[in-house]
């Protein structure tokens, strides 16, 4: 057999592949073996040239992300998130494989990795070609993968049908390999992709939805509704407490700026709370220390979530609208409630004085603030139940449009 070499003849190349040739192809990490993923005949050759076990499945090349629902089922989203973001590119994502896909080439597997390469003929190729291109990097197993059609040829000039001359491969690593194809997500493969680009991409592929608005206005109600819709709740204010007994460097900072506000393990809640709802720029040091620590931890837990494979989640907090993640967001919703009911609620719900309730909220953004920064405003004016109802039309409503 002679092995054809060309930079171009593209529509040459395609009818090589849909007759059951192997063709090699440049893309941004290293050069792949390619051929119809949809020809058992065709992967066959693909094994035997590189001398590689039946028992590992091939990856497969497609041109763009709407092959995730031609070839693939039970696709999430977050699967369409990361090809958006990083395809054409070096990510390969494993997803459950679809009926069409030979056995064969999924190594008898239900599963089918996707790759679509940053490389502008491979891309063109695979468009002139409609098929999905098994392609293994072009080496025999366990050698160097190639970075040049130089490389590829020395392997197998004679043994394969042609070869894409595309220059040499930029990056020169194989593809980071992700499996989606049921939680919790993870990393088959480290390759040309770092893995923190992966699961941050995941992150913010959430739906986050941002509650906000004064103490005792109600936004728990608000939540609830949204737990029951499947969402998880982030609550800022559950965070920051917990931060402020496991994290040692927010402790060291709140000492050093407010002195001794600490009973042993716990912070004295009255005693910080006397020093900032008194003194704005006492408040401000106070926001600037723990904002930092809390929206770390908001990062790891969500990256957590979606790494899991949750898709909704809700964030609580009274300064949402401060902080990096309240820009981030599907949008925000702020919960407002007159400043009598507010009062009542706190004195019911933690036993303090109506002074120093009055005082809480007084050190608070208003209500307007809230409401006129949100992208929506529920007003909790009637009883618990009446409030339930609206949030649960409201959310169900606003949610079929994200």
């Amino acid at each position: 057999m002679k092995t054809i070499r060309t930079k171009r003849n593209i529509a040459t190349l395609a009818d090589i592949l849909k007759t059951g040739g192997l063709v090699a192809v440049p893309t941004e990490t290293v050069y792949g073996l390619a051929g119809n993923a949809l020809d058992e005949a065709a992967v066959r050759r693909i094994y035997e040239v590189k001398g590689r076990p039946e028992i590992k499945p091939l990856s497969v090349m497609v041109p763009d992300e709407t092959a995730m629902e031609r070839w693939c089922v039970d696709v999430p989203r977050t699967a369409h998130a990361l090809a958006r973001r990083f395809w054409p590119g070096p990510l390969t994502i494993v997803l459950r494989s679809g009926a069409a896909v030979p056995a064969l080439t999924r190594a008898g597997g239900a599963t089918v990795g996707l790759r679509c390469p940053d490389h502008a003929l491979t891309l063109a190729l695979l468009r002139e070609a409609g098929l999905p291109l098994a392609a293994p990097s072009a080496n025999p197993s366990g050698a160097p993968s190639p970075k040049t059609a130089d490389e590829v040829l020395a392997y197998f000039d004679g043994q394969i049908d042609a070869v894409l001359d595309g220059g040499p491969c930029g990056i020169g690593r194989e593809s980071t390999i992700v499996d989606l194809s049921a939680p919790p997500y993870r990393i088959l493969r480290q390759g040309a992709l770092a893995a923190d680009e992966i699961f941050d991409a995941l992150r913010e592929s959430l739906t986050v939805i941002g509650i906000t608005g004064g103490t005792g206005c109600g936004k728990t109600t608000a939540l609830n509704v949204l737990r029951a819709k499947g969402a998880m709740i982030l609550d800022c204010d559950e965070i920051y407490h917990a931060l402020t007994v496991s994290s040692e460097p927010m402790r060291r900072e709140l000492t050093a700026r407010f002195g001794p506000v600490y009973q042993g393990d716990m912070l004295d809640r009255k005693a910080l709370g006397a020093i900032v709802f008194s003194d704005p720029a006492a408040l401000r040091d106070l926001n600037a220390i723990t904002h930092r620590y809390v929206v770390d931890e908001l990062t790891r837990q969500l990256r957590e979530y979606a790494i899991n494979g949750g898709t909704l989640a809700a964030i609580d907090a009274i300064g949402l609208l401060e902080i990096e993640y309240g820009k981030k967001t599907a949008f925000n919703v702020a919960v407002t409630a007159p400043t009598a009911d507010r009062v009542r609620r706190l004195m019911q719900r933690e036993g303090i004085s109506r002074e120093y309730a009055l005082q809480r909220i007084g050190a608070q953004k208003p209500n307007e603030y809230f409401a006129a920064h949100c992208d929506y405003a529920l007003e909790n004016t009637g009883t618990l139940a009446e409030f339930e109802e609206k949030c649960n039309k409201f959310f169900t409503e606003v949610l079929k449009n994200v």
